[in-house]
């Protein structure tokens, strides 16, 4: 679950979360998208904030790559549900043994470990 004290950022034109403002020290924060992975390094709120405007929800469009326990390559996923609990993913790899195409993963927020993009 996201930390209550973690600070809500929400885009002006429709109220949507775009992510949350994780306390790092006196007056400085880390951008995070909606399930609690970092969108860029530590600065005051304002750059916070613009980092995650910048960002918008493109990450939902995003390739990710997921850790899967007993696998050594990680597994190419797609998000499908984000919420302050959990963050569902599906399976996009078409060369992943063990799983049907499609199968989805349930991770606990914030999840910042298991889940990475896929780029960059």
């Amino acid at each position: 679950m996201i930390p209550a004290h973690w600070r809500t950022h929400r885009r002006d034109e429709d109220g949507e979360v775009l992510g949350y403002l994780e306390p790092v020290g006196e007056g400085r924060y880390r951008p995070v998208t909606p399930f609690g992975r970092p969108v860029g390094g530590p600065g005051d709120e304002d750059s916070a904030r613009a980092a995650l405007d910048a960002r918008g929800l493109a990450y939902l469009a995003d390739p990710w790559l997921l850790s899967v326990p007993g696998r050594e390559e990680p597994v190419r996923v797609r998000i499908v549900e984000v919420s302050p609990e959990r963050v569902r993913v599906a399976s996009t790899d078409h060369g992943y043994e063990g799983a049907d195409l499609g199968q989805v993963f349930v991770l606990e927020v914030p999840e910042a470990e298991r889940l990475r993009p896929a780029r960059g």
